[in-house]
């Protein structure tokens, strides 16, 4: 206690011990140290509460940061279909070779075009009578019901939905279409569900950390209240409230960083069992998607939130209940 407070003697023969500034510094690291550490034994003293709250911390970060997986994911698919790829011109069924050849050169030529396909009169019907199974019924048109149609790939510039669906109402305006199609629901119906699951995540996320926050502080509190008579008389031999708050605040520190361990841990657990299933539907798909995990940024992340509700559940916890013991 010499060192952590000064002694003072009355006035006759009065004696003040006084510290450097170094030393003070020096004191202050290592009284902090001191107390992180005996924070930490008492977390073994008790092993089977503490795990039992370092548990909840760390699975309750876990399903956020699996959520987070997932939406980072869909974001990633939704980037490489968010941009509609291609416009489809159906012609005019009345038009003759030589003229369709021109309207595709001539749509080549637009700046807002990058490349332009054909698909014939004869190709379409040559494919549907292969793929639809109606073969034997085609067979008995007495002409072509299928028009030409050109495949048109935008520039970069207008492979937005917006400038997509100008590039589209441009196309419409010509003589020689008869109807331009370009599938936009499919896209938003994707960016909507994700909108959903982002709303989804961030109100479960802030309802987990308040949980987090709620059982650590809590679990502080019975700690306080069984070192009450402790308190009591380091009060009364003049320890500050600071100082007595500080163990308590590195217990609520150490249940952050293993309760952030057991995330990291269950949270990869997780998306390797995920990544097992994604990698067969990718397959069916003949997809080169694969799943994305946390990014050793992101991990970091976690783990600092895991360290700052366990601070901010025992900095509640302390702020009130230390403050209120006070010696009779």
């Amino acid at each position: 206690m010499s060192l952590l407070f000064r002694s003072k003697r009355g006035e006759q023969g009065a004696k003040i011990t006084r510290i450097g500034p170094i030393r003070r510094f020096i004191m202050f690291f290592v009284s902090n140290a001191q107390q992180a550490v005996g924070s930490l034994g008492e977390l073994w003293r008790t092993p089977f509460a503490s795990l039992m709250t370092i548990a909840v911390l760390g699975l309750s970060l876990t399903l956020p940061a699996t959520l987070y997986v997932v939406v980072k994911n869909s974001q990633a698919v939704g980037q490489q279909w968010d941009n509609p790829a291609e416009i489809t011109a159906f012609l005019d069924k009345d038009l003759s070779s030589q003229q369709v050849e021109t309207f595709q050169r001539r749509v080549s030529l637009m700046d807002e075009v990058a490349e332009v396909s054909h698909i014939s009169r004869e190709d379409a019907l040559r494919e549907f009578r292969e793929y639809s199974g109606f073969g034997s019924a085609i067979d008995y048109l007495d002409s072509n019901p299928l028009p030409d149609v050109l495949i048109i790939t935008p520039v970069r510039d207008y492979s937005s939905s917006e400038r997509a669906s100008q590039l589209q109402r441009k196309l419409a305006s010509e003589n020689e279409v008869s109807e331009v199609k370009l599938d936009l629901d499919w896209v938003e119906r994707l960016q909507a569900l994700i909108q959903l699951i982002e709303d989804a995540l961030g109100a479960l996320a802030i309802l987990l950390c308040i949980a987090v926050v709620l059982i650590v502080g809590n679990t502080i509190r019975l700690g306080i209240l069984n070192r009450r008579d402790e308190i009591m008389i380091m009060k009364l031999v003049g320890a500050t409230d600071g100082y007595i708050q500080r163990p308590f605040l590195y217990t609520g520190a150490w249940y952050g960083v293993i309760g952030g361990l057991i995330a990291w841990l269950a949270t990869f657990l997780l998306i390797w069992w995920i990544r097992a299933a994604v990698l067969r539907v990718t397959e069916l798909y003949d997809s080169q998607f694969r799943l994305q995990g946390l990014s050793f940024n992101e991990l970091l992340i976690l783990w600092a939130v895991a360290v700052g509700l366990g601070l901010l559940g025992s900095w509640i916890a302390v702020r009130r209940h230390v403050a209120a013991i006070e010696p009779r």
